[in-house]
This record gives C-alpha cells, sequence and structure tokens, in this order.
C-alpha cells in the first residue's frame, strides 16, 4: 500500500501547516449558540437559577431559548454545506473551527444580541498503518493537540519491520493530497514525532522489505507445480515398472 517511486517528490514539510483543521465533507459539527456573547453560559457554569442572568432587548428570554444546557449535532453534506436552524444553509467546509464561529456569530447577529457560537468536530479520526501486514487502526483524536508520536503510541507503536525512517503522513489539504516523509529513527526526528494530526491523517509505515519470504512466497507455486508434477511422474513409472 502507498508505495511511491523512487523518483517521488514528497512535499516540503512544514510544522506551520499542521494546525487549525479546516472543516471537511462528511464532517459531524456539535453546535451551540448563546446570546449576549455568552453570559448565560457563564451563569450555568457558576451555578446560577435559569433565567437569572438578565439581558439587553430582552436578552433572558433570548438566552433561555437559544442555551438551554444542550448541543446538537450537524453533518457537513458533501457540497460543503450544514442545514442549521433559521440560517438554513450555510457553507462552512474549507473554514478553520475559529473561522466558523466567527462567520455563524456574524450571521446570527441578524436575529440575536452579540451571539456567541461553539462548534466541535465530533468524528475526528486518524487512520494508523504500523509498518506490519495485516495490521491497522483507527485512532479517535479526543485532545485537538495530539501528536504523531501520541497517535503511534495509541496504535501500539512501530511494529518489528516498520522502518522508523520512512514514515509517510498523508494529509488532505486544498490543492489535494500532501505526503510528507518523516524520519523517526534518531533524535533529530523530534521535530516531526510532535507534528500535531488532523482529522482525516493517513499515518503509514514503510514494512522494511523481508527478501527471501518474498521469493519464497513467489516461487512457491512454482515449486509446488514441479513436485506435483515430479510425483505424477514418478507414480507413473512404478506403475509401469509393475
Amino acid at each position: 500500500m502507498f508505495r511511491t517511486p523512487s523518483d517521488f517528490v514528497f512535499d516540503a514539510y512544514n510544522p506551520i501547516s499542521d494546525v487549525n483543521y479546516r472543516i471537511a465533507p462528511n464532517d459531524l459539527l456539535r453546535f451551540q449558540l448563546f446570546s449576549n456573547q455568552g453570559e448565560r453560559l457563564l451563569s450555568v457554569t457558576a451555578g446560577a437559577r435559569a433565567g437569572s442572568a438578565g439581558g439587553n432587548n430582552g436578552g433572558g428570554n433570548q438566552q433561555q431559548l437559544l442555551a438551554g444546557n444542550s448541543s446538537f449535532i450537524y453533518e457537513v453534506r458533501p457540497d460543503g454545506t450544514v442545514e442549521l436552524p433559521e440560517l438554513g444553509a450555510v457553507k462552512l467546509a474549507g473554514l478553520n473551527i475559529d473561522e466558523a464561529e466567527t462567520f455563524l456569530e456574524k450571521e446570527f447577529n441578524k436575529y440575536y444580541v452579540a451571539p456567541l457560537a461553539l462548534l466541535e468536530v465530533t468524528n475526528q479520526r486518524v487512520l494508523v498503518f504500523p509498518g506490519e501486514a495485516g495490521v491497522a487502526s483507527v485512532v479517535p483524536l479526543v485532545n485537538p493537540n495530539t501528536s504523531l508520536l501520541e497517535v503511534l503510541a495509541l496504535s501500539g507503536g512501530i511494529r518489528a519491520r516498520g522502518d522508523a525512517r520512512n514514515v509517510k503522513l498523508i494529509r488532505r489539504s486544498a490543492e489535494g493530497q500532501a505526503i510528507y516523509q518523516l524520519d523517526l529513527s534518531t533524535i533529530e526526528g523530534i521535530k516531526f514525532a510532535n507534528t500535531t494530526v488532523q482529522a482525516g491523517d493517513i499515518i503509514y509505515v514503510e514494512p522494511l522489505p523481508q527478501y527471501a519470504q518474498e521469493v519464497l512466497a513467489d516461487i512457491g507455486p512454482v515449486l509446488s507445480l514441479i513436485t506435483t508434477v515430479s510425483s505424477f511422474i514418478a507414480l507413473i513409472s512404478v506403475l509401469n515398472g509393475n
């Protein structure tokens, strides 16, 4: 899997590019909206009675409608839009979380006083192929600042056949797929190990070649055929001799 030719040109590693995940189709977004810059949110977390915090322009009733103690999950459609209450379909794909929250606050400002939007991607995960055939894992990203080293540790680490000198990080980008080659075999590789992973990343550890097994696997069927034919000829010879 994911083999690259010897003359393949990998993307230049840029540690700045691994922050600010951008929303993509099929993401699941947890969305909450509060008025008055989240005044009710602070009241709830401080243990105040629901609706006790007042607000301008009928803020108390507004907060009661918007906040409560619940959040809802919305799916990003294949075209990058999300169907949200009152706004309808809005395009969020391509925006990072901060940009999407700012955009939604601006849109909801038409209906509410100083809205505060909170967004979270709930289905963030990374695929890990640790360098052994038949072994792979899907690692959920609970911490938004999870590093490459943490993900490898959660998946059981690089396997015995894995080549730590040749770790590929495949990431979705605006131009398509970015492919980075990372060397984790030396202490200098810590700069790569501390890379913050993003949802949808694929971490592929190139397995070390096992030439003897591969040759045997290739010629095994031929040897089996030769053995079968030889046995058949020997059997015919015995029968003819009788």
